[in-house]
């Protein structure tokens, strides 16, 4: 007989079937979200070593080895590895190897601010040299909490320089401008080797003095005297 349009019960064993079927969806839904989530850990942690693998060495010790001139490019790439390694731990130690002959100022003193804001955020942010730090890198050598010298390495400071051409007004500028980055370079020299504990610590007026008009190369020992490194290893 007909049952004037209305819907029929379900019978128990359809409720049963049913609510079977929910739970089976539920669990298969809760794994994927599950394997899902797996998956998106080891992408991370894939990327965390790829980046490792791309800046540091293989032992991956949070030391990155700057072995270029100091560029743009350059600048990116030791930045980008120590923000990888301050996002892995947030108070991590890290150093910065350099065997560099020096280069752009603006680029490196990027840098510079960079190492110093790492190390305000926690972290322990030594800087080496092995070869040579010239320059820019002898600079930036001064960035570090400890500033460490390899026993054959070679530091190597001078004047700042740049190159100016155009109108009079636009050399004047150029020039006035070098001089205030010189003495902000001076400033860094002299408050590190003033803030050493080294028996021929070095004033700024003496480090104006030795590097006039030439490029002072100075060996570990030199450098650990005038207190422009902290250690020689």
């Amino acid at each position: 007989m007909a049952d004037n349009g209305k819907e029929r019960e379900p019978t128990q064993e359809e409720r049963d079937r049913w609510a079977a079927e929910a739970r089976w969806f539920n669990a298969n839904s809760e794994e994927a979200e599950h394997k899902a989530a797996v998956a998106l850990l080891a992408r991370q942690d894939a990327e965390r070593k790829f980046a490792r693998a791309t800046w540091a060495d293989p032992y991956g010790d949070r030391v990155f080895r700057f072995t270029k001139a100091i560029t743009d490019t350059a600048v990116n790439e030791c930045m980008t590895a120590l923000n990888t390694w301050h996002r892995e731990s947030e108070e991590c130690e890290m150093e910065v190897l350099f065997d560099s002959p020096g280069g752009t100022v603006v680029d490196g003193m990027h840098l510079f601010d960079h190492i110093l804001e790492l190390r305000s955020l926690g972290h322990v942010v030594n800087t080496r040299t092995r070869g040579m730090a010239a320059s820019m890198a002898g600079i930036l050598l001064q960035a570090g909490d400890k500033r460490i010298m390899g026993a054959q390495a070679s530091l190597m400071i001078h004047e700042a320089s740049f190159g100016a051409s155009g109108k009079i007004g636009d050399v004047e500028d150029t020039v006035e401008w070098v001089n205030k980055v010189q003495e902000r370079i001076l400033d860094i020299f002299a408050t590190r080797c003033q803030g050493s504990d080294a028996p021929k610590a070095l004033t700024k007026r003496q480090i104006k003095t030795r590097w006039r008009r030439k490029n002072w190369w100075l060996d570990a020992g030199e450098a650990l005297d005038f207190g422009l490194i902290d250690e020689v290893s």
